[in-house]
């Protein structure tokens, strides 16, 4: 064919895709399907990850039938993934040994804070940019090791694999012959050294993890291998935990450019520079791309764990809505929030608060209360927290932000957007192409092999859509922020 097409793997928290794109970064095709959220116990969030690689395969197929496309038809693939889940698999089998421990789990609470005592919270903050938390890979790996009979034995033997999602991808794309993870993922472990961009063997001591079980670090644009199956002779060249790849998505590659996407859950990122810089305010300091052999860029990164996630639950749990889209008529149906405020603590507060110990509540009901309120506030609760999330930002940076531009499944919400906009008084810009994880990870690939020369070619792809002015007055804005807080306050110390 004479066009130039990229394929991208977009495997998420509550679904997998594959997205074809042109070298525009517009949407050729795309197939997409959920798969099972396990919850074996309060607090316990698991995924079968042998059930994710039969729907990526699946995924994959139907998007290129789509439009009558062949492998070789794609210049190349890059793979995009929710992060800090964690894979452990027997590298002889290709089988999981247990079912993956998703980035929300947080069986490992008791284990942080047992570090913790022992130098606090920070103690590994300088070595791997973030804080002990439940979170992160490193924990949940050693829990893994720990509680499977007889694995760490076959680990430190050299039999067992460990990944993130990625790693399995990658893993399953070559028939076994790779098994390597990009810096951006790495970087979420709380096992990589920031500087040296490579396993720390101090971490590796501390969390008692046995380096063989570990995959090679690569950047995130380069050519790793050849695929086989579904995507034979394809060069996989890309890969970029979803968060950095929307970042890459939304071409902010100047320092102090920040983007928010709105998933499950929802995550800030600024970039930095070549430079790490280590957060006093409560957020995590990350990779945000390494481009082939160019020095690494860094990123500052707001984490809150429930966005989307709420809404599904007034659907799932609750009953006040049939699909989520509904959300918005029905938080239309009040003129305000009726001073209710909504705190989304179901596993903790992430970023800038980092408070294991919180759990959701609802504050400020009276008789008034109705199912509209009880919509605006979890909508609202989106919103405040990444207020939240900016504040903490532009602290650490000492940049203060001039837009946000936000990308992910809740931007079509134009309630939530303008609230957006009039809780920050800044301008939140919406991206023509709003799939920016998926693009993201066709533009890592797509630079290695040539299709796109540098971030310039890239940027130059980039339109606004929509932008939202904030509109709300400052004595409005500051009066529903307070109660805000007031609300996020009374939400700690719930678990003892």
């Amino acid at each position: 064919m004479s066009e130039t097409y990229i394929g991208a793997i977009d495997q998420g928290t509550t679904s997998s895709r594959f997205i074809v794109f042109d070298r525009a970064g517009d949407i050729v095709s795309v197939a997409q399907q959920e798969h099972e959220q396990i919850y074996p116990q309060p607090g316990w969030v698991e995924h079968d990850a042998a059930e994710i690689w039969r729907n990526t395969e699946a995924m994959i197929a139907k998007a290129l039938q789509q439009k009558g496309l062949k492998p070789s038809d794609l210049a190349a693939v890059g793979i995009t993934n929710q992060r800090e889940t964690t894979v452990v698999w027997d590298r002889k089998t290709g089988q999981p040994v247990c079912n993956a421990l998703v980035w929300q789990d947080t069986r490992v609470d008791s284990l942080a804070r047992d570090y913790a005592r022992d130098g606090g919270a920070d103690r590994f903050r300088a070595t791997t940019g973030l804080p002990l938390a439940s979170y992160f890979s490193g924990l949940k790996l050693q829990w893994v090791l720990d509680n499977t009979p007889g694995l760490r034995a076959r680990a430190e033997a050299g039999e067992i694999a460990f990944g993130t999602i990625d790693s399995w991808m990658v893993w399953n794309l070559t028939g076994g012959a790779e098994h390597l993870t990009d810096v951006t993922n790495a970087s979420r472990t709380q096992l990589m050294n920031l500087e040296t961009l490579d396993w720390d063997e101090g971490m590796l001591a501390a969390f008692k993890i046995p380096r063989a079980v570990l995959p090679r670090i690569v950047p995130s644009s380069q050519v790793y291998a050849e695929a086989t199956g579904v995507l034979a002779g394809t060069k996989i060249a890309g890969i970029l935990g979803d968060q950095q790849a929307a970042l890459v998505g939304q071409v902010c590659f100047a320092p102090g450019e920040a983007k928010i996407t709105y998933g499950t859950g929802c995550f800030m990122l600024m970039h930095t520079g070549t430079e790490a810089v280590q957060s006093t305010a409560g957020l995590l300091t990350t990779v945000a791309y390494q481009f082939g052999d160019a020095a690494p860029c860094y990123a500052l990164e707001g984490s809150v764990a429930i966005s989307g996630a709420l809404i599904q639950w007034l659907r799932d749990n609750l009953g006040l809505i049939k699909t989520s889209p509904e959300i918005e008529d029905l938080a239309k149906t009040v003129d305000d929030n009726g001073d209710v405020y909504i705190v989304p603590a179901f596993s903790g507060l992430y970023a800038p608060y980092w408070r294991d110990d919180a759990r959701g509540i609802i504050a400020g009901l009276t008789r008034y209360a109705r199912a509209g309120h009880f919509a605006r506030a979890a909508l609202e609760a989106v919103a405040y927290q990444t207020r939240d999330v900016v504040e903490a930002m532009e602290k650490d940076s000492g940049i203060a932000l001039k837009e946000l531009r936000a990308d992910g499944g809740m931007v079509g919400n134009q309630l939530l957007m303008q609230f957006q906009a009039d809780i920050l008084n800044l301008p939140v810009v919406r991206p023509e192409v709003a799939e920016t994880t998926a693009l993201g990870a066709a533009y890592a690939a797509g630079l290695a092999v040539g299709v796109w020369k540098d971030p310039k070619d890239l940027a130059a792809n980039w339109k606004a859509s929509q932008r939202w002015e904030p509109q709300m007055s400052e004595d409005k804005r500051a009066g529903l922020y307070k109660s805000w807080k007031k609300a996020v306050g009374r939400s700690f110390d719930w678990v003892v």
